[in-house]
């Protein structure tokens, strides 16, 4: 008989999440949310994300040799959680979980920028030798990871040709970037680096969505309290009780699932791409229902682009389709279980 397993966050990543956290919630409302999209104060988000590098949230996964906190795997969902409950539109998991490894394991010189927060880095695994997929925050960001092939290689901004993508959350910045064959700095190559970048990428998405999903049911359970009909607060009615109920329990049970994921990739668990994989599909249903609940019990102000609800609804609806939506992590699991013969019901 298999032992229950009970995650508890180190003492070293909860600090983090933390300091993360209390500078989030003096810092970060949706004012600043809303600078990040087109036309707004880009300038107060960069000067918040650089107060968070300064608290080492850059450096996370960085080795202390190469000025980084030395923390693994385990310290990526408490801290992405923080950042995903923000709500803050900024590069976290393609810089956090994915770019600045990278930099410090190839050495690469403008890694001290990036951990300052002088520099923001973005990232996509998205193969750009077989097309030109937008890559989210290349519009501002001064570094872009991309991968070509096997490869990945690092950017500055004017070796590189933008274009701007239209999206459903407009803080994200989409791009799509065209790079010089052959030009940029080496940073990994082969089938090993790429999966090992792309989970820790799967899993930093998967914890903002748990964040995400936190931020719109806090939102949306304030709103049923003080919203009345027929004299009682809308949050009386049964209907209004069971739609939150469902949502709170998604969350609930897509959070220990990613935490679960972090565990795994930590120790090296042979089961890592799944346990990620799972936490993905979980994070990004969990997500979306939260979000259409949210927006049902909020009733007609909640489709308003006025109202906060839909800064979070639209990056929920953005991040649960990037690193691989729920249907393409679902079939991954499927094949690795020997699942795909079964017939769906």
């Amino acid at each position: 008989m298999t032992a229950a397993v009970r995650f508890v966050t180190a003492e070293t990543d909860a600090a983090l999440a933390a300091a993360a956290e209390g500078l989030l919630a003096k810092e970060a409302g949706p004012d600043e949310i809303r600078d990040g999209w087109p036309g707004g104060r880009t300038e107060r988000v960069d000067d918040l994300w650089r107060k968070l590098a300064e608290a080492g949230v850059t450096a996370t996964l960085v080795p202390e040799s190469a000025g980084g906190l030395g923390l693994d795997e385990n310290a990526l969902p408490p801290l992405l959680t923080v950042l995903g409950r923000s709500g803050l539109p900024v590069p976290a998991a393609e810089t956090v979980a994915v770019a600045a490894p990278l930099l410090a394991a190839a050495g690469a010189p403008s890694l001290d920028a990036v951990l300052a927060g002088r520099t923001l880095l973005t990232a996509s695994l998205a193969d750009h030798a077989s097309g030109n997929p937008p890559v989210p925050f290349a519009a501002r960001a001064g570094l872009l990871v991309l991968r070509s092939g096997d490869k990945l290689r690092l950017y500055e901004r004017e070796e590189v040709s933008t274009e701007p993508v239209g999206a459903v959350d407009g803080s994200r910045a989409l791009a799509r970037v065209t790079a010089p064959a052959g030009g940029g700095r080496p940073l990994a190559e082969g089938p090993e680096a790429l999966d090992a970048a792309r989970r820790r990428g799967v899993l930093a998405t998967s914890a903002l969505l748990v964040g995400l999903a936190e931020r719109m049911i806090g939102l949306t359970v304030g709103h049923v309290k003080e919203r009345r009909q027929f004299g009682v607060p809308v949050g009386s009615f049964q209907a209004v009780k069971h739609a939150l109920a469902d949502a709170v329990l998604a969350t609930r049970f897509a959070r220990p699932a990613v935490w679960a994921a972090g565990w795994a990739q930590a120790t090296g668990d042979p089961e890592a791409a799944v346990r990620t994989s799972m936490a993905k599909v979980l994070a990004s249903d969990a997500a979306r229902l939260v979000a259409r609940t949210a927006i049902q019990c909020h009733g007609a102000i909640g489709y308003t682009t006025e109202y906060d609800l839909h800064l979070y609804a639209k990056r929920a609806w953005a991040l649960a389709a990037d690193w691989g939506g729920p249907a393409e992590h679902r079939d991954f699991v499927a094949r690795e279980l020997d699942l795909t013969g079964v017939e769906r019901t």
